[in-house]
């Protein structure tokens, strides 16, 4: 049977989409046409250059794989790459009334475009009326950086192309890049890490932060003055602009018409364009379509809820830059309890330094309860030595009071000493209150016990993964009582 090109291309389609997560595969190979079979060499379209040296740099082994699995050792791939003016005309006839398909608009003086704006007589929307000043102030956060910004799994994807856009903006596939996921994981300071990043590489850029109430402030103030013109140009000489909380431009006709002409502009004078929002841009009701069809044209990244691992590297950070300490305790206790909101996480943080500071109070899990209780509506239950022995009893398949009994048998031993360790990690008992637990041992016994599981853990790597299950499993259980 002859094969052609398309057919060739679902196949390798289908061993790659074993070998990668979703988010990569819809990002990286969904984008893919393929156009050509020749001589044992399929030729795929890719949307730019940018695309192409990623899926080379990140995605070449894989790729290799694939085609010589569909055509044999002597299997080759090439690639077409498709300039961002034809990507365009492929995506979206022009809207109706859409500038972008025309090469003079109405709100461009003299039909002037947009390379060759005279900008000797247009006013800054962000200073007072009278000072005369054109130099773009960044309006950016400088503390928002990415090395404030801790990677985990929920944020993987968002941070990884913000770093591809500070490198090259408006050269990549991510324009616009849309950040979107709910209130405090981070959106705004992902947006100002990025445009903090791109003024430390391009210090020739200009960046422009804005959020979206104050963009709707300066539009009705300059239709007052009859300025929409000066409004729009002033826009257009950016080279990154983030606009923050773009949901909130919904049901705003004016706004979003001239927000509309912007963003076109921008985008085809290779401008880059940062969006961030409370949900996906397919969504945001109260918006024009042919606004969300150009949000759609770059990548939308949504940041999920950290989990409890990367809670914890998110409060220590916190902690590193203000130069406080916490016990691991009082860490872990805010963590398991504050999980949807990484700004309520810095709050209690900041909340419980100034309780101990002006009630000359230790830092401790009491102190940490009674502020945690201002930020959520029910502590979850304590982490209890019972609930340990059940829990690794149930995990080693045992009964329960074996784990106190006299017995030597191995399974029996490392059940008992792995649940003294877990108690002395997650509970803030004594030695001598768990060596009561376990049929009386003493303090040097639950000493040793957690010495050995310690050392077992570096020499054994299914018992190590085996501990990181458990602790793992209290945690959830709990949390979810």
């Amino acid at each position: 049977m002859v094969k052609d090109c398309v057919t060739v291309w679902d196949s390798c389609l289908h061993v790659i989409r074993r070998n990668v997560n979703g988010q990569s595969f819809k990002t990286w190979f969904e984008p893919i046409r393929p156009i050509r079979l020749e001589n044992n060499a399929l030729t795929i379209q890719v949307p730019n250059k940018f695309f192409y040296e990623w899926l080379e740099e990140h995605y070449v082994s894989l790729l290799k794989m694939s085609i010589r699995k569909e055509l044999g050792d002597k299997g080759r791939l090439e690639y077409q790459i498709l300039s961002s003016n034809l990507r365009q005309l492929r995506n979206e006839e022009p809207a109706k009334n859409d500038v972008s398909s025309t090469a003079k608009s109405n709100n461009q003086p003299n039909g002037a475009n947009p390379g060759s704006i005279d900008t000797s007589s247009i006013k800054n929307p962000f200073v007072i009326p009278g000072i005369k000043k054109l130099k773009i102030e960044s309006q950016l956060n400088p503390t928002y950086t990415f090395s404030t910004f801790i990677e985990g799994d929920c944020n993987r994807l968002a941070r990884s192309a913000g770093h591809a856009v500070a490198k090259k903006p408006g050269g990549t596939a991510f324009n616009p890049l849309v950040i979107f996921g709910d209130v405090g994981l981070g959106k705004t300071h992902l947006a100002h890490a990025v445009g903090n990043e791109v003024l430390k590489i391009h210090e020739n850029k200009s960046v422009l932060y804005v959020s979206s109430e104050k963009f709707t402030g300066q539009i009705i103030d300059s239709i007052k003055n009859n300025a929409v013109n000066d409004f729009v140009n002033f826009y257009q000489m950016v080279d990154v602009l983030i606009v923050d909380d773009i949901q909130f431009l919904a049901n705003k006709q004016k706004t979003q018409e001239i927000f509309f002409h912007i963003f076109n502009q921008l985008h085809q004078g290779g401008k880059q364009i940062i969006l961030t929002s409370d949900r996906p841009p397919k969504d945001l009701d109260g918006m024009e379509e042919r606004l969300i069809s150009r949000f759609k044209w770059g990548l939308s990244a949504d940041l999920q809820v950290p989990d409890f691992e990367t809670r914890v590297a998110i409060l220590e950070s916190k902690m590193n830059r203000e130069g406080v300490e916490l016990p691991n305790s009082v860490v872990e206790f805010i963590c398991y309890h504050i999980q949807n909101n990484i700004r309520e996480l810095e709050g209690v943080l900041v909340s419980v330094i100034a309780q101990s500071s002006l009630n000359r109070r230790e830092i401790d899990v009491d102190l940490a309860k009674e502020v945690v209780k201002n930020f959520v509506t029910q502590i979850n239950k304590e982490i209890t030595l019972e609930f340990i022995k059940n829990l690794v009893a149930d995990h080693f398949d045992l009964p329960v009071e074996k784990l106190g009994g006299k017995t030597r048998k191995r399974q029996i031993v490392i059940a008992r000493q792995l649940s003294m360790y877990l108690a002395k990690n997650l509970t803030d008992k004594s030695l001598k209150n768990i060596g009561e637990m376990f049929g009386g041992r003493d303090h040097s016994t639950v000493i040793y016990s957690i010495k050995t599981v310690q050392d077992l853990m570096e020499t054994d790597l299914v018992f190590k993964d085996t501990v990181s299950e458990l602790e793992k499993k209290i945690r959830l259980t709990l949390n979810e009582k």
